[in-house]
């Protein structure tokens, strides 16, 4: 579906990696960075990514009011993508830096992995590639569009030391285990997120980028 992606810089994402990424998979698209929160207006669907600490993300999002534009586009009905840390700012708080409040667009929490990991010989942050399990949403048989042509249990690749407590379990459409049951993708209404990145996540990750720029929401 061609349109607009735009990917918001907040100077916290990698940026490039997913630029590139959606180029690829949607060649008919104009993909380009939002550098100033007016020009949401402008793009079809949106993505937000993040990378680092939290803290760091949100007072940047907040600097630039982002998270005033964001929550003015989302009423469009437009899709929206999170990755990562941009998923987790979409939560209500977070414990890393000493807690640090976020957008609050879905209720959850962000808890950091038990120390107990590492005597298991597991490591903090978990970086690298694991299973992902869909989950139907609230009353559906069927995984989120997003996961179209993508099988259930394919691995994705992760980095993060925090991971999702969700209030609203019917928003979680995707797990994976760490030690924990990792929050792994959210969804809710025209909000779609990913713990994982799909921009380095090979055939699959990028068959969910496919996806996210032919959803219609």
């Amino acid at each position: 579906m061609a349109g607009t992606i735009g990917v918001i810089d907040y100077g916290m994402g990698n940026l490039h990696s997913v630029v590139k990424a959606l180029q690829r998979v949607s060649p008919d698209s104009k993909v380009s960075l939002l550098t100033d929160p007016e020009q949401l207006n402008k793009a079809d669907r949106i993505v937000l990514p993040g990378v680092g600490a939290i803290r760091d993300c949100m007072a940047e999002i907040r600097h630039l009011c982002f998270d005033e534009a964001i929550n003015s586009w989302l009423p469009l009905g437009r899709p929206m993508l999170g990755v990562c840390v941009g998923m987790q700012v979409l939560l209500d708080h977070s414990d890393e830096n000493g807690g640090v409040a976020g957008m609050g667009l879905i209720p959850g929490r962000l808890h950091k992995f038990p120390e107990r990991m590492l005597e298991k010989g597991l490591k903090i942050p978990h970086m690298g590639w694991s299973a992902v399990t869909q989950v139907a949403g609230a009353g559906g048989t069927t995984a989120h569009p997003l996961f179209e042509g993508i099988a259930d249990g394919t691995r994705f690749y992760f980095v993060h030391s925090y991971y999702a407590d969700v209030s609203e379990t019917e928003s979680v459409c995707a797990t994976a285990a760490y030690e924990v049951e990792v929050t792994a993708a959210l969804a809710r209404d025209n909000i779609f997120a990913t713990q994982f990145h799909p921009e380095k996540s090979h055939d699959a990750g990028l068959r969910l980028l496919q996806n996210f720029s032919r959803w219609s929401c």
